[in-house]
């Protein structure tokens, strides 16, 4: 018997356009969303657990010390819809749902990922744990066209849009200006988004949050070669590529590397193409932009939102900013 030919699914244009463009150039490259398949997700929420990573903690103590206020000045005595951008898990969000509900009764809460199944286990676990959230999950890539489109809220209804984490800092500035004005572009007047910021700080913590001891964030960046290997049938061999870290004091910003160990040569079955690799070269994975004190509103503003508030910690590590559409 003749065995019948696999059946494939179609290749992700986006995916191989980014293969081709990222890695056809002398200084080699791949967006940072590619690290976000099931397993990168996973990983990502065990590094927001690191004793290194300070982001996430330090964040979640802000938002524990001033969620009621910051919902109480987004609704300005009108009725939220909280939507989400990067939403993952969702779980510093709760403290910002749980006071919502406290002010309007329930909440409308709308997940933006690329993850269905991030968005799958936050709809499970917001909607057992705060019975009176309806989470309604996207899966779009919110990084991509003219607005940010998520239709209209309901009558009496304003929108606050989330983009804390500091996912802002992926981008450079003018690249965050772009992002934030297509958000603003799909809100209406009195909306708000609600911002999450890391801020300059000491070298060694930085490389440390981001080269942790414990090697997940290592192989948080090595996931990304695994994803391709699954989908575009590459042959990245993971234990021929390190983690690198990078403090770029020039730019304010941390950078993933992924360097290549030995020459090699990496092939993409699905795509046709093959990439050579010398010793020491690099793939640059991400960057993440750290800002100085009042940035974060000018980037605000620039986007065309009105800044309204910030909130810090004690330290001065993260920031939490509020924009209103006028």
């Amino acid at each position: 018997m003749i065995a019948s030919p696999a059946i494939l699914a179609p290749v992700d244009e986006q995916l191989a356009s980014d293969v081709h463009r990222g890695l056809s150039v002398a200084r080699k490259w791949l967006p940072s969303r590619l690290f976000y398949d099931s397993a990168g997700s996973r990983l990502f929420d065990q590094i927001t657990e690191l004793p290194e990573y300070y982001l996430t903690r330090t964040e979640r103590g802000i938002l524990t010390s001033y969620a009621p206020e910051m919902i109480a000045w987004a609704a300005d005595s009108k009725r939220l819809r909280i939507t989400e951008l990067g939403a993952g898990s969702a779980d510093k969000t709760r403290l910002l749902l749980t006071e919502a509900v406290a002010l309007q009764g329930s909440v409308v809460y709308e997940p933006v990922d690329l993850s269905p199944d991030a968005l799958a286990a936050a709809k499970q676990r917001i909607e057992r744990e705060i019975v009176a959230v309806t989470v309604a999950p996207r899966v779009m890539d919110y990084t991509n066209g003219p607005k940010l489109d998520l239709g209209p809220v309901d009558a009496g209804e304003r929108r606050l849009v989330l983009y804390i984490g500091s996912s802002i800092g992926n981008f450079d500035r003018s690249e965050a200006a772009e992002l934030l004005g297509r958000v603003r572009a799909g809100l209406g007047p009195g909306d708000a988004l609600l911002l999450g910021v890391d801020l300059v700080k000491d070298e060694a913590k930085l490389q440390a949050a981001y080269d942790d001891a414990a090697g997940v964030t290592a192989a948080f960046n090595l996931n990304m070669l695994a994803h391709l290997n699954r989908e575009l049938d590459a042959d990245f061999d993971l234990a021929a590529f390190q983690h690198r870290a990078v403090w770029n004091s020039a730019e304010s910003r941390m950078e993933m590397h992924l360097q290549a160990r030995t020459a090699q040569r990496v092939h993409f079955e699905r795509l046709g193409f093959e990439v050579d690799f010398s010793a020491g070269e690099s793939i640059h994975t991400e960057n993440s932009y750290k800002y100085l004190p009042g940035q974060a509103e000018a980037t605000l503003n620039a986007a065309g939102f009105a800044p309204i508030q910030t909130w810090a910690d004690t330290q001065g590590w993260f920031a939490v900013c509020l924009g209103r559409v006028a």
